[in-house]
């Protein structure tokens, strides 16, 4: 069952839509745009952050190593938040990543990226 709102969808499709295709398709004008100055970012590895210049720098690395689009299996938003959860293959094999969004004032204000760490870095992720 997918559960919607427009804006908070909207935004999440765009964040996907930046990166999700591989570095090729890597844009960090539209990530920009749609991620707040202020992103208050957690997750395994680098902990908690705040701030989307630092955000994208790390992402953008994620990206560097995707062997392929990342496979999407979920995705919600309802109010101002939403979740996804996706696979996406490394080059030691595929893992899963669930991210979960809180959406303000047209933008993403927060983001918690959950997997293994373990896992990523076996492998191969950097």
């Amino acid at each position: 069952m997918e559960v919607t709102n427009s804006m908070t969808t909207g935004l999440i499709d765009a964040y996907y839509g930046s990166w999700r295709e591989g570095i090729g398709s890597f844009d960090d004008t539209r990530l920009g745009a749609v991620l707040a100055e202020d992103l208050d970012f957690e997750g395994p590895i680098a902990g908690r952050r705040r701030g989307a210049a630092g955000f994208i720098g790390g992402l953008r690395r994620f990206v560097e190593g995707l062997q392929a689009p990342i496979e999407m299996l979920q995705q919600v938003g309802s109010g101002g938040e939403g979740a996804a959860l996706y696979d996406a293959r490394l080059p030691g094999g595929t893992m899963r990543f669930g991210e979960f969004f809180k959406v303000e004032g047209g933008r993403i204000t927060a983001l918690k990226l959950l997997y293994d760490a373990a896992q990523y870095r076996a492998l191969g992720g950097r």
